[in-house]
């Protein structure tokens, strides 16, 4: 089929020309002169029809380009950006367009225009300066949103520890204070295998004072310090000076809780742990100390001297007196070595009589 007949038969002009030429009964030469005159009409409405085509297309992606422009503060090149409310209705611009023609032809009649719809109405809103952003929206988290403040704390930061009273210092707890406190501690890493803290025993204004290592297995099981074997040796050395653990000795030791398999306390435990003895020795005021076994007397003098050297001399401590002897547990392993342990007390005796110590067994009052 002809160009010209399908532009025909799409405008719906084919079967009137059909019947005209059915009436006037010409075949050849009339009907190919009337498509030929006709022919550049129907060419030129169905030109007229495709620029129109085009023209609405290119009027709508000019609408769409503006108020992108518009919301983006940008205008598009060629054209002034315009606020929204300043832009125009599609159709009325398509109007504009459908109505122009090519000089010299017929225009058409432009198609009514259409009241806008109540939502385009609505969406009208003053005029704004050019390029001027709109503020952007977001959506308002729901009103029961408390699932965001699970995590929050419940009280404010400080109350919280405003509530729990700060514990005294050790250097002002008296004895039940300072009993309590130990028994308690929670200073180091021993309290975790611990059965009972081993915080002391005796006359607590005794003028002498014994402090050992650390609890041993019976030691944490009864909670009070040098008992078993080595603590009945203890006792009989003692009683060899006319004293006795419960009238005019106080005893003690370094650290509190027992160390896991009797090891030797590591020095930030010791370092926890020393306040409550130096505590105890304020409160005591002995007028001497006798130090059994090397780590005793090591953690009492800040040295890594061995307890021979150490031995023989006398040291002091926060200002007060000490000697140096064997542990009652090494004795009962060495048996040679009472003898020295002995010479050590006939030392701290005589050192504490040299203190104003009286030569009595009676406990001081």
């Amino acid at each position: 089929m002809a160009l010209h007949e399908s532009v025909l038969e799409e405008f719906g002009l084919a079967p009137r020309w059909v019947r005209r030429g059915m009436a006037l009964g010409h075949e050849g030469a009339v009907a190919d002169e009337s498509s030929v005159a006709q022919q550049p009409a129907a060419v030129q409405e169905a030109g007229m029809a495709q620029e129109g085509a085009a023209a609405r297309i290119q009027a709508v992606s000019q609408e769409l380009a503006a108020a992108a422009s518009v919301a983006q503060g940008v205008a598009p090149q060629g054209r002034a950006a315009r606020p929204v409310s300043q832009a125009q209705p599609q159709h009325s611009q398509l109007a504009d367009d459908s109505h122009t023609a090519p000089a010299g032809q017929p225009s058409r009649t432009p198609e009514p225009q259409r009241a806008p719809s109540s939502a385009a109405s609505r969406d009208l809103r003053p005029a704004e300066p050019p390029g001027t952003l709109e503020p952007a929206s977001f959506d308002a988290p729901p009103d029961d949103g408390f699932a965001w403040f699970d995590d929050l704390p419940l009280h404010p930061p400080g109350e919280a520890d405003a509530a729990v009273p700060a514990l005294p210092a050790i250097n002002t707890l008296d004895w039940d204070a300072l009993s309590e406190r130990v028994a308690t501690c929670e200073r180091c890493r021993l309290c975790e295998k611990r059965t009972k803290t081993v915080f002391g025993v005796g006359d607590r204004n005794a003028d002498w004072m014994l402090i050992g290592e650390a609890p041993g297995e019976n030691e944490d099981r009864v909670g009070e310090p040098f008992v078993g074997q080595a603590g009945k040796l203890l006792d009989n050395m003692l009683r060899s000076l006319t004293l006795a653990r419960g009238t005019n000795v106080y005893i003690a030791n370094v650290i509190k809780c027992r160390p896991p398999g009797n090891r030797n306390p590591e020095p930030d435990e010791v370092a926890r742990c020393e306040p409550y003895l130096q505590r105890q020795v304020a409160l005591v005021k002995p007028k001497l100390i006798v130090a059994l076994g090397r780590f005793a007397a090591q953690s009492l003098l800040k040295t890594d001297a061995s307890i021979s050297s150490l031995r023989g001399r006398v040291h002091e401590y926060q200002g007060v007196p000490v000697v140096v002897t064997y542990h009652p547990a090494y004795l009962l392993r060495s048996l040679p070595d009472k003898a020295k342990a002995w010479a050590d007390l006939c030392l701290a005796r005589a050192t504490w009589r040299e203190g104003g110590g009286a030569a009595s067994d009676a406990a001081k009052r």
